[in-house]
């Protein structure tokens, strides 16, 4: 049973990897993994709690008789919801965090962005383009900047070719932004949950190999678009309808959200709550402000709130889904103890390093998916301390891994979809020089 349990995961992380040529949503496959993986675990409950947690077993029975029962409720109360809790951790900060985003685009609060890019320069429009979606995906979800701000660029360049040289530089971008923070990527925000990394440190670790590998592809996309690019301009979005804030309302509102996320990693430190629990705590403020602003408009009738663009409510739903259904998955591969034994022979053959680490993790984050390799690789290594250089290798690994082909990030999936972008092409014109910035981010990650 067990080897049927890690071929469904196996079988799973193809069609994962392999979306692009199956359109079979990866939301929907780690969720099938994840179910019918505990549903096989619990059938065969006795052999595998017997075989990996004897003694809580022996301790949960007391003086009472084993029996079919009492193993399913052991396994229900004491194995499944220690991962379904470590999940939905990951599942209610994003679900938190992109909220947050819907109020601030709601309000217009994103609405300097379009101001920030009237230039007809392609360099000072890549530069600048580039240089948002890093910071906004370093404290937002990487996905939902992505979206965001392939929207933006989308209304106004014309030219297909210079569309999807841009969108590669968004979607790099917020891939590298959002590796930099524990909140900004769910990878990272796995290790925050876990205790195995602490938010300064990890920041401070990956600040000059994330800002190196999205710099040099940056740089090389910038060499081949025109001097200067097509561009069609249109009026500010008409708010009226939905908002009448004005200027300071607007920025009073994203630096509640912005900065409310900022103060998650101190509000972890003197609580020790769950982040999900202050990201909750922003979400609420900021939504009570929204409700004060706009009651007028509420209270009249005339507030039509917008709804958060469809391939954002897509793709981000699908990205809930689909870090629920992994976790879930991988969990239940643990729970058999094959990861265990996986990782001895591992050691046995002397291929636990950090350097083979770093190389197996970017390989398969670019065939695969980023999240999933991270999730596989954090549980390869179970005992190392917190803050340790596994932790962040594995992290940079997977997340810029996921750029060199476009298909290993469900950022790049949308930009795919969105764009139609063939792989190849996309390798050739962006994947060599993302590759550069991956090893020589990944030098500096082992060496500084």
């Amino acid at each position: 049973m067990t080897l049927i349990i890690v071929a469904i995961l196996l079988i799973a992380y193809l069609l994962i990897g392999t979306e692009h040529l199956t359109n079979v949503s990866k939301a929907a496959v780690a969720i099938f993994a994840g179910t019918v993986g505990w549903v096989l675990y619990i059938c065969y409950g006795m052999d595998f709690v017997m075989g990996v947690h004897p003694k809580e077993y022996a301790d949960f029975l007391g003086n009472a008789a084993p029996t079919s029962l009492g193993v399913k409720q052991y396994i229900a109360q004491n194995i499944f919801l220690k991962h379904v809790g470590r999940a939905s951790e990951i599942v209610i900060f994003l679900l938190a965090t992109m909220t947050i985003v819907e109020i601030l685009s709601n309000n217009g609060c994103f609405d300097f962005i379009r101001q920030l890019l009237k230039t007809r320069s392609s360099s000072r429009m890549l530069w600048t383009l580039s240089a948002i979606t890093f910071l906004l995906s370093a404290n937002l979800d990487n996905l939902s900047t992505t979206v965001m701000m392939l929207a933006v660029m989308r209304t106004l360049i014309q030219t297909r070719r210079q569309r999807i040289l841009f969108g590669s530089a968004i979607v790099i971008a917020a891939n590298c932004g959002g590796a930099l923070t524990v909140i900004g990527d769910p990878a990272g925000l796995v290790l925050w949950n876990m205790e195995k990394v602490t938010a300064t440190a990890f920041s401070m670790r990956m600040a000059i190999p994330c800002l190196v590998a999205w710099a040099v592809p940056t740089w090389w996309i910038g060499r081949q678009l025109p001097e200067r690019c097509d561009l069609e301009w249109s009026a500010m979005p008409y708010r009226g309808d939905d908002t009448r804030l004005t200027v300071w309302q607007r920025l009073l509102m994203l630096f509640l959200g912005i900065g409310g996320l900022w103060f998650i990693p101190t509000f972890h430190n003197i609580t020790q709550l769950s982040p999900f629990l202050g990201a909750l705590c922003v979400l609420a403020v900021l939504w009570i402000v929204d409700e004060l602003y706009n009651r007028n408009l509420a209270a009249s009738g005339e507030l039509a709130r917008r709804k958060v663009p469809t391939a954002l409510q897509y793709e981000t739903i699908q990205m809930v889904l689909y870090v629920m259904g992994l976790m879930l998955a991988v969990g239940v591969v643990e729970e058999t103890g094959a990861i265990q034994w996986l990782v001895a022979q591992i050691a046995n053959y002397g291929l636990d390093s950090w350097w083979l680490t770093g190389l197996f993790a970017s390989l398969l984050s670019a065939v695969l998916e980023n999240f999933a390799t991270a999730v596989t690789f954090f549980s390869l290594n179970p005992l190392a301390e917190q803050n340790s250089l596994y932790w962040s290798v594995v992290a940079f690994a997977s997340a810029i891994g996921g750029n060199v082909l476009c298909i290993g990030s469900m950022s790049g999936i949308a930009l795919m979809k969105m764009e139609r972008i063939r792989v190849g092409w996309y390798f050739r014109k962006v994947g060599l020089a993302t590759l550069v910035g991956l090893v020589g981010g990944m030098v500096l990650l082992m060496v500084v």
